[in-house]
């Protein structure tokens, strides 16, 4: 994935494990938990990219992804940059926006809604190499038959998001940072 030249990159500790969050002028083009697949090289290889933790779509990322996780927020307010992807893969990242809070779709259906029904392993692959995680929400795509299959963060992490996201009761993720999501 080709990234903006502007890009700088924040870290914060969440729920569910530390992340990095990316923003270009345009709006968040990345976010990522450690360890996660597909973590751009930028993140830590030279040249990283710089950090500016008073970046303000960076701030609002990290504020909004803690209030998500504790159960205050259902939807992401902040402008992204999906540029870094190709046309297929925007197509499909534009579709998981379109997924409900608290609900669930298949790489099939997925598939179909951008009108390429037999494209379902690639729009797999793309669903996994979305950069940014749980803002879109990549963890809301399941096998043909509801199966939790794949996730680049980890099927812990996911398997916590979907929990967090059906069960009004559950109000958050507690925070254990001992756990391994990995």
């Amino acid at each position: 994935m080709q990234y903006p030249r502007d890009t700088v990159q924040s870290r914060i500790a969440t729920a569910l494990g530390d992340v990095r969050l990316a923003a270009s002028a345009k709006g968040l083009v990345g976010l990522w938990f450690d360890g996660q697949r597909h973590q751009p090289a930028q993140l830590d290889a030279a040249p990283a990219w710089p950090t500016d933790d008073a970046h303000p779509v960076l701030r609002a990322a990290a504020q909004q992804l803690q209030q998500f996780l504790r159960g205050e927020r259902t939807r992401f307010d902040l402008p992204l940059d999906l540029s870094g992807g190709t046309p297929f893969q925007q197509a499909v990242w534009q579709a998981l926006l379109a997924i409900p809070h608290g609900a669930t779709t298949s790489y099939g259906a997925l598939a179909r809604q951008i009108g390429r029904p037999t494209a379902v392993r690639a729009v797999g692959a793309a669903v996994g190499r979305n950069p940014l995680s749980v803002v879109v929400p990549c963890h809301r795509a399941v096998g043909s038959a509801g199966a939790l299959t794949g996730y680049a963060g980890g099927l812990p992490r996911k398997k916590a998001l979907l929990a967090l996201e059906s069960d009004p009761q559950a109000r958050a993720i507690p925070f254990t940072p001992l756990l391994n999501f990995a």
